[in-house]
């Protein structure tokens, strides 16, 4: 299995693996190969067999269609072609959301994004946005949004995702947009607007591989993440754990309990793999402070096993440059 270069995608590549382990299957897990393009393209010409994608993600960048949404049966139709399919659904949905500070939220009585648009527009216009610049101006973003609810919000200045957060934490914006993963979710303790008239397209987590692969073992982890579940594990493997141990404590939490799929409580397992690996973690650690927790995780990711192959591609592509750089000159 593959995975891309982002905290998520390492972890569910690193569930996978683990999972096929278990059942007795041979299984490798080629980390943090690149882009959409360049794992799709390691999936369809066999060097790797399967990896954790997102319904949108295929249907927009994959097969370039033009439709908003697709169910499962869609993708598979066309991905048939491809010799790919689309299986597996984990259970969470990373779309765009947007979230405020519970406390705000609360004292506004604000639970969705109608309850926002059902605000006064003095009221709504006294709000302070902290969006990114991406997401004022995606289609995808905040010109649905607003088409679809009304809303007479003025977006700000855009802002990294990274400082929009941080100033939502100090109280200095009121909204920011968030992907509904995302470990500041969790850790901030944010609010996500329901986005009850369906704006924002789904981003549903699924396994794509290639249609001769029998997922039949990997159908243990359908439906068992929720997107709170999911941003709990982002924040263990960003907070120093590795991300094989914070894979394994979710699937052992899910051999535990054995939750049913598409349940209400079908987060239960890996929630409880949130709480049980944070204490085991914090055992592990011992009285080892905090920053030299930190400095350890900073150097296993910087020496991550696929290290010596990305430092070989950059090698290439720096001389590949220098030398048609050269020629021309």
């Amino acid at each position: 299995m593959g995975s891309k270069r982002f905290t998520e995608s390492y972890i569910l590549g690193e569930l996978l693996r683990l999972r096929l382990a278990q059942a007795g299957l041979a299984a490798e897990h080629r980390q943090g190969l690149g882009n959409t393009a360049i794992v799709e393209q390691a999936l369809s010409s066999g060097r790797i067999d399967v990896y954790a994608e997102y319904t949108g993600t295929i249907l927009r960048e994959i097969l370039k269609r033009p439709e908003q949404q697709a169910t499962l049966a869609q993708l598979n139709e066309w991905l048939a072609p491809r010799g790919l399919k689309a299986a597996v659904p984990l259970g969470f949905n990373n779309t765009y959301a947007v979230a405020m500070r519970a406390d705000r939220a609360a004292a506004l009585g604000l639970r969705s994004l109608s309850d926002l648009a059902a605000l006064p527009a003095a009221r709504q216009q006294a709000l302070r946005s902290g969006f990114t610049a991406e997401f004022t101006t995606r289609g995808d973003g905040w010109p649905a949004l607003r088409e679809r609810y009304g809303l007479q919000l003025t977006p700000g200045r855009g802002l990294d995702h990274g400082l929009a957060y941080a100033a939502l934490a100090r109280g200095e914006v009121d909204l920011v947009d968030a992907y509904s993963t995302d470990a500041a979710v969790d850790r901030l303790g944010l609010v996500l607007l329901a986005d009850d008239r369906g704006a924002f397209p789904r981003y549903d987590a699924v396994l794509l591989m290639r249609a001769t692969l029998d997922e039949a073992p990997l159908r243990m982890l359908e439906g068992r993440l929720d997107e709170a579940a999911m941003s709990k594990l982002n924040g263990r493997a960003e907070a120093g754990e590795t991300f094989e141990a914070v894979a394994r404590a979710a699937l052992d939490a899910i051999g535990r309990t054995g939750v049913a799929p598409n349940k209400k409580a079908q987060g239960a397992a890996v929630t409880a793999a949130g709480a049980a690996g944070a204490a085991g973690a914090d055992t592990a650690a011992g009285a080892a402070p905090a920053a030299a927790r930190t400095w350890g995780a900073f150097w296993g990711r910087l020496f991550a096993p696929d290290l010596p192959r990305l430092a070989a591609e950059h090698a290439v592509l720096v001389l590949s440059s220098t030398l048609l750089a050269a020629l021309v000159g």
